[in-house]
Order: structure tokens, then C-alpha cells, then sequence
């Protein structure tokens, strides 16, 4: 009689059974990763939500007197700097490029003369602090300022 009960525990009632949608692989392709997934995981989900390896980025580094690397001729202060920073992100929140406030507020000159690209990168090649901004950005998207030991950086990921 055990085997009975725990048979009838397992079926579902017909009613709450739903169709699978049809699928144009057949039933005996092999599975694309060798762990399925639970049943309730969409798995083609999970693909589209993983995080990318590397992005690319631009950025504007407004630096301060006692930032790391800072460039020789930055005299301002760090809450000088900060300021400066949010007037740069104000600009372009109120509609001037991306490019022409890396010409007026940056101070990384290498990559000034590639409007502010540092190229593409893994998130471990960078500071912890901009690497989280600019993998957390949607592409075509502007951070918030983000403080690093370099100085203060107002980042657009590019792709």
C-alpha cells in the first residue's frame, strides 16, 4: 500500500498541468550544459542575464592635489575636485556631449585624445570602485560621480 501513496503523492491532477511549448529540437539532443537546470529556471534567461567578461567605457577623471598619479599641474582640493565632477555630470545630464565635457573637465590626458575612452576592459582590470559603476551601467548610460583613489570620474559605458 506504501508504494501506492507515494505514487498518488507524486501525480499532479490533470488541471494544474500545464503544456511544455513546443520545442524544435528533439527530445534526444543532448543538453547544453551538463547540469540542468531546476525545472522552474528558464534557462535561455540565464544566458541573456550573465554578466558580460569585459565592456568598454569612457570616463572623466577630475583629479585633486593629493589623488594618486595626480597629474603636477592639479592644484584643487578634493571637495574642489568632487564639485567640479558633479558640474561635469550636471552638463551632461542638461545635454552637452560626453565628449566636449571630457575636453573641459578631464584630466587624464591619455585618454583625453581618445575622448575619454579607456577601451575595453574586465572588471578586474580596473579600480574596485570604477569597475563596479561601469559594469553596473546599461550601455549609452552616464554614472553618478565615482570616487577613487585616482580622483573623481563621471563614467559612459560604450558597449
Amino acid at each position: 500500500m506504501l508504494p501506492a501513496l507515494l505514487a498518488a503523492a507524486c501525480d499532479k491532477p490533470s488541471s494544474d498541468v500545464t503544456a511544455a511549448p513546443a520545442s524544435s529540437a528533439p527530445e534526444s539532443a543532448p543538453a547544453a550544459s551538463s547540469a540542468p537546470a531546476p525545472p522552474y529556471v528558464d534557462a535561455s534567461a540565464l544566458s541573456a542575464a550573465a554578466p558580460p567578461d569585459t565592456i568598454i567605457a569612457q570616463h572623466i577623471l577630475v583629479a585633486y592635489r593629493a589623488a594618486k598619479r595626480s597629474p603636477k599641474g592639479v592644484t584643487r582640493s578634493k571637495a574642489e575636485a568632487k564639485a567640479r565632477a558633479a558640474e561635469a555630470l550636471a552638463k551632461i545630464r542638461s545635454g552637452t556631449t560626453f565628449e566636449d565635457a571630457v575636453k573641459e573637465y578631464s584630466d587624464d590626458a591619455g585618454s583625453a585624445d581618445r575622448m575619454g575612452s579607456v577601451g575595453k576592459f574586465h572588471r578586474g582590470d580596473m579600480d574596485p570602485a570604477f569597475s563596479a559603476a561601469a559594469f553596473a551601467l546599461a550601455v549609452g548610460h552616464v554614472s553618478d560621480v565615482v570616487e577613487t583613489p585616482f580622483g573623481f570620474h563621471v563614467i559612459k559605458r560604450t558597449q
